[in-house]
């Protein structure tokens, strides 16, 4: 598949493209070192005054500019003041949607991830949740918006051959407000890496 034809894909609306980047394999070449990861968990995100649930749904903000840019960037945000998490921008130019990804099984350079992430309990910990996925990749703000679709990108994604895989849908999880029942988060099931799903915290 080109790059052209991936961004076509890619160019759906958020909640139509997640499904198809299940089973997608995300590769991150950082510092000398490859990562793999098999996608097993996403979550969609809708536009400006679309999808209270989504960092562009007010305007467009510094933060959040790379979603409103081509399908195919790597949309990187810092949450927390402690963790950053990955996404890939989806549809038309200036849409502002996006797919987290949450969780994926690591298939290639797993002594890397294993150095990168050494509290984690087992391999499925790995790359479980949206946080810990960006150390085992060596994801960083550094990798906002370069162009995942391309052969030469430090962070590529390639879509499976056969998209479209049997797959669950589940409201979001960690996500509160108007946007936390929306049924936008895609998950294998019977996939040991993927996150358990847990309502959002109150805050105090």
């Amino acid at each position: 598949m080109t790059a052209a034809d991936l961004r076509r894909l890619l160019a759906a609306h958020a909640s139509d493209a997640a499904p198809l980047l299940l089973n997608s394999v995300i590769t991150s070449r950082v510092d000398g070192q490859t990562v793999a990861i098999r996608v097993t968990e996403v979550e969609a995100y809708g536009g400006v005054g679309e999808d209270p649930g989504s960092h562009a749904f007010r305007r467009l903000t510094p933060r959040n500019a790379t979603m409103f840019g081509r399908a195919g960037l790597a949309y990187v945000y810092f949450t927390y003041g402690m963790h950053w998490c990955l996404c890939v921008v989806t549809g038309e130019d200036d849409q502002a949607n996006a797919v987290l990804i949450r969780a994926g099984e690591v298939i290639r350079g797993i002594d890397v991830a294993r150095m990168r992430r050494p509290s984690a309990g087992s391999d499925r910990d790995l790359a479980r949740g949206p946080a810990r996925l960006t150390v085992a990749l060596g994801v960083t703000g550094d990798l906002d918006a370069v162009d995942m679709t391309s052969p030469r990108s430090p962070l590529r994604i390639v879509l499976p051959k056969a998209p479209g895989a049997s797959h669950a849908i589940s409201a979001r999880t960690g996500v509160g407000g108007p946007g936390a029942p929306t049924p936008w988060r895609f998950y294998l099931e019977d996939e040991p890496s993927v996150s358990p799903y847990r309502p959002a915290a109150r805050r105090t």
